[in-house]
Order: structure tokens, then sequence, then C-alpha cells
């Protein structure tokens, strides 16, 4: 059984592990998954990120997590936390995001994982303060952030999506 740095009742996050390569590389590429994100992840893209979040976990003890269903042991996505750097009007901070399987969708699991994150950003990484951010569009995460009690706090032109019309407008939430 992998080592879980945060266990919800159906769910498990951890470090990442080259084996999560092709399961993350198939939900990347699911178009309905990726349609609020620019472009779909070629291997060696997931690769880099896999690396990414593994250094940034050696670093700072967490990451956007790789995150196992604990009934059936399957890597279904990701759910974590990250600092981020680009430059907005809500930045430096850490922020909280998730990218599930569809066939996990509507089933509370991002917000039981999401909720799991924010109870540890504060307890187990002293993080005091979280935001996440998101397409004006993307509804379903926008529904996330609101049922782990996070408060809009405004929005802004993502600089890293500013070519991406439909989507580089974002909504911000925060924690506290």
């Amino acid at each position: 059984m992998p080592k879980y740095d945060i266990v919800t009742p159906r769910l498990g996050l951890r470090n990442w592990t080259t084996e999560d390569a092709i399961p993350f590389y198939e939900l990347c590429n699911d178009n309905e998954v990726m349609r609020y994100f620019p472009y779909n992840l070629s291997m060696e893209q997931v690769q880099a990120f896999i690396v990414r979040m593994q250094t940034h976990y050696k670093k700072d003890g967490y990451c956007y997590f790789a995150t196992d269903l604990l009934e059936t042991g399957e890597c279904i996505g990701m759910i974590g936390m990250l600092y981020q750097d680009f430059e907005s009007a809500y930045t430096p901070n850490t922020d909280i995001g998730w990218r599930l399987s569809k066939k996990y969708w509507n089933k509370g699991l991002a917000t039981e994982g999401a909720q799991a994150c924010l109870d540890a950003a504060a307890s187990k990484f002293n993080i005091n303060t979280v935001y996440s951010f998101a397409s004006l569009a993307n509804e379903g995460s926008i529904r996330v952030m609101q049922k782990i009690g996070m408060k809009q706090v405004g929005t802004f032109i993502h600089p890293k999506i500013v070519d991406y019309p439909s989507l580089r407008e974002c909504v911000v939430y925060k924690n506290s």
C-alpha cells in the first residue's frame, strides 16, 4: 500500500511515481477533462509535470498530489496545493487545485479531497491562506471552491493563458 500524506474516507493523496505517467497522460488527453485548459498534455509534458511535483513535494512536503481511489488503488487524477508565483494581483500564494478522471466526476470526490487539503494546509503545512483559480466558464471547479467554504475575491486575466481568449479570464477564491 502506498504511503499517503492525506487520507479521506475514499481517497489517498500521495507523492507521484513514474507509474502515474500513463493514467495521468490519459486523463490529460481527455478533451472533456481538459476543456478549461489551453491544451492537452504530451507524455513528455506529463513526465515533466510529475518531476516538478516530486521536486515541490521534496522541498515543501506537498504538491498537487497524485490521488488514488482507496477502494481500487487506481490513480484517478490529482488534488493538492502548489506555490504559485506567476505575475498577478493574487500571487505569490499557495493554490489549491484538482483534476480528476471524468468517470469520477459528480461523486463528491474533488470536494472531499480538496476539503482535506484545505484542512491540512493549516494543520500540517502551516499555510493559513490558500487561493484557488479557475476559468470563469469552469462552473464545476467553482462549485468545489464554494463547497469547501472558499469565497470569491476577484477575477483577473491569467498571464499564462492570455493567448486563449475563452479561458484567460479567471475567478479567484480564497479560504480566509
